[in-house]
């Protein structure tokens, strides 16, 4: 099995000088490519992978893990610097994600103007995709996720108009290692527990050895804030630990409160991805 590191290249939370925001980009390297999964919120996961020592220009492969802005919007610094790479997406991604609480709506997809600059550069993909050896994208088969996306007060515009959001436009990015796999989920809409089970049914018999990304835990009034009730943070971290995940990275949408419940249930099997945090596998 080849060796995987992993970089955070933008997310809430930083090391040192280098810049945060409320988004993610992960920057990977396996089996001699390099991968990019998302772009945050705007190009500072660019400046940070210079103050890094990582070329953009060399991303043999880009990932979109879901199609909201705040991993996507970078994309316009990606495609000037690195004029190669294609976009791996899934195709419901194109459908318009909107936050609604209430009367009140908000756009929360990708930037319209990628969509109409760089669909040259989209791959739109369905069902799981091997994208080199040992590498996988992985989408939900775990049934009635729109009842997630109500409570998390997520819609998407459909033909139908809008829909609470069943993230079929989710995936997650998926590295064979001689650790067992390790799963990357920038956002976990359709549940960290879920997505770990869906993983080990595709894989049966293989170990996971991480799960690395935000867990969509938060308020809607940001990551200082609780949006479940403690209850089913505490329910979550023992589940990932009966599903057997020898370690959990939490960052970005996870917000404080649950990554506290989360150490205190997990313990030492628990960590945070900030911003310059590297991962070797």
């Amino acid at each position: 099995m080849d060796s995987l590191k992993i970089t955070a290249l933008i997310e809430n939370k930083a090391h040192g000088a280098l810049k945060k925001e409320h988004g993610l980009s992960v920057f990977c390297e396996y089996g001699g490519k390099k991968y990019l999964l998302d772009t945050g919120a705007s190009d500072n996961y660019s400046k940070n992978a210079e103050a890094l020592g990582i070329d953009l220009s060399s991303v043999d492969l880009s990932i979109l893990s879901h199609g909201h802005y705040d991993h996507s919007s970078g994309y316009r610094s990606f495609f000037l610097v690195n004029d190669s790479a294609m976009l791996f997406l899934r195709a419901e991604a194109r459908e318009r994600c909107y936050l609604k609480i209430g009367p009140f709506r908000h756009y929360v997809g990708i930037p319209k103007d990628i969509l109409r600059k760089y669909g040259s550069r989209f791959v739109y993909i369905s069902g799981n995709t091997k994208l080199a050896d040992g590498v996988w994208l992985i989408g939900h088969s775990t049934p009635n996720l729109s009842e997630r996306g109500r409570r998390a007060h997520l819609y998407r515009k459909t033909a139908e108009g809008l829909v609470p959001d069943d993230f079929a436009h989710e995936q997650s990015l998926v590295f064979e290692t001689s650790s067992g796999l390790v799963i990357v989920n920038s956002c976990c809409h359709g549940g960290a527990d879920n997505i770990v089970s869906e993983i080990k049914e595709t894989f049966p018999g293989v170990e996971i050895a991480a799960i690395i990304g935000g867990f969509h835990l938060m308020g809607t009034r940001g990551t200082s804030t609780l949006g479940v009730d403690p209850h089913e943070v505490e329910a979550l971290g023992k589940r990932l630990l009966e599903l057997g995940v020898k370690h959990t990275y939490t960052c970005h949408c996870t917000g404080n409160p649950a990554n506290e419940i989360l150490s205190r249930v997990m313990g030492e099997k628990v960590s945070y991805f900030a911003t310059g945090t590297v991962i070797e596998l």
